[in-house]
Order: C-alpha cells, then sequence, then structure tokens
C-alpha cells in the first residue's frame, strides 16, 4: 500500500503496522507539517517565505506562533517524532525476544531506504545542517536519537547482553551509519544494517530465542518508506 511520506516515514502503511498521521488541525499543525516536509527533503536552509508558501500561512502568523525559525525547526522534529518511533520501534504489546526487537528496528531501516525519497534520519540530517550543538534543533535530535540509545539499552538488559550500555551505543552507531550510507550511495542497503546488528547481538550474547505460538513476526510493509506527511534514532 502506497501513500503520503513524511520526513521518511509513510502516513498510509498496511493496516498491520498503522502509523497513524497527525491531523492538521489548525495553523500551527499546518506549519510543523509543512516545516518538517520540507526541510527533511531540502534541509533547514529553506527560507521563511517559502516555508509559510509551502504552509498556507502568514509569516505574521508563523511570528506569532514562534518567536524565530529555529524554534520551527525544533518543532518540527518533535512534530514528527512520534510517527518516526512508530514506524521503527516494535510496540509493547510485541512479545518477541528482546534480539528479535532490536533487529525490528534495522528491518525498518531497511525498508525505509528502499526508497527514493528516503534522506536518512531526520534527526542526524538536522543537526549535521545545524552544526551547533546548542541549537534549538540540535538539542532536540539528541534528545530523540538518545530514546533510540535507551530502547536499544533497555532491550539489551533485558536480552542478557554482557554490556547493555556498550552495545546500546554500537546499535545507534550501525543505524546512524546504516542510514547515511543509503543516502550517501542513493541506493537500499540490501540487508547490511540487520546482518551487522545482528552479528553485534551475537557478540553480545542475546540469544536466537524461539517465538512463542502467540508470538507472529510482523512483515515490514511494502509501502512503508520515506518521505514527508513522513516515526525519525
Amino acid at each position: 500500500m502506497q501513500g503520503a511520506t513524511y520526513a521518511g516515514v509513510m502516513t498510509t502503511p498496511l493496516p498491520s503496522t498503522p502509523v497513524p498521521p497527525a491531523a492538521p488541525t489548525g495553523t500551527r499543525d499546518r506549519l510543523l507539517d509543512a516545516a518538517a516536509d520540507l526541510f527533511y527533503r531540502e534541509g533547514v536552509g529553506v527560507g521563511v517565505e517559502a516555508l509559510c508558501r509551502a504552509a498556507g500561512v502568514s509569516k505574521r502568523s508563523m511570528y506569532q506562533l514562534f518567536a524565530s525559525k529555529d524554534e520551527v525547526v525544533a518543532a518540527s522534529l518533535d512534530r514528527v517524532a512520534p510517527r518516526y518511533r512508530t514506524a521503527l520501534i516494535p510496540s509493547e504489546e510485541d512479545h518477541r525476544s528482546p534480539r528479535e526487537r532490536i533487529l525490528h528496528v534495522f528491518e525498518r531501516l531497511e525498508a525505509l531506504s528502499a526508497s527514493p525519497d528516503f534522506r536518512g534520519c531526520p534527526f542526524v540530517a538536522t543537526a549535521i545542517e545545524l552544526k551547533s550543538p546548542r541549537h534549538p534543533g540540535s538539542l532536540v535530535a539528541r534528545r530523540h536519537k538518545d530514546a533510540l540509545t535507551s530502547f536499544f539499552r533497555q532491550e539489551a538488559e533485558h536480552g542478557g547482553a554482557t554490556d547493555p550500555t556498550l552495545l546500546a551505543q554500537q546499535l545507534t552507531i550501525v543505524y546512524d551509519g546504516a542510514s547515511s550510507r543509503a543516502v550517501v550511495q542513493a541506493d537500499a542497503l540490501h540487508g547490511v544494517a540487520v546482518t551487522t546488528a545482528a552479528a553485534l547481538l551475537d557478540l553480545a550474547g542475546l540469544s536466537r530465542r524461539a517465538h512463542s505460538t502467540d508470538d507472529a513476526p510482523q512483515p515490514i510493509p511494502a509501502g512503508q518508506r520515506p518521505g514527508g506527511d513522513r516515526t525519525h534514532g
């Protein structure tokens, strides 16, 4: 199933893995949705006039809502984060083993990277463009990347990894590196992200536990791939 994209994540995926789009209910929502889309596709250098034109709002309205464009950049990342997370992170109701839950993230990344609209992780891309670690957008990006690392660490602890903190950091580096490689090479990952993550899990001692009879695998939806009305680890 195909659908619109928003910061790298499809908003109309298969029913088995819903990623509900945030319904724009007003000027602020329209502005942040347009910002997330434009900043992801074209970079945070997009001007205020182009942004307001895309959102269908006036510059006056924008500055009534936000003190600066910097605040818009930060808020647009927070806007897209729940969708990016939902597209990548298995739900609490997913009772597969910690190893499988971790690999799920890399399987999703593989699916996202196959789209020509893929521009990498929106948080990494934004932080690299902004340069300053103290920029509001960089602070938001770091917070959401730390959340992905925290997910890896929690699963590593549950799986009995010898050093959960180190493993979580390594998995985050693999995620960001694989995501960046897909952008630089303009090509899908073809399994390299999953196999590299699996090798780390093997070294860390996370076993290949079998599914329980209730733990049906969750296929990666063919349509769930990057782009605007687009969860960005």
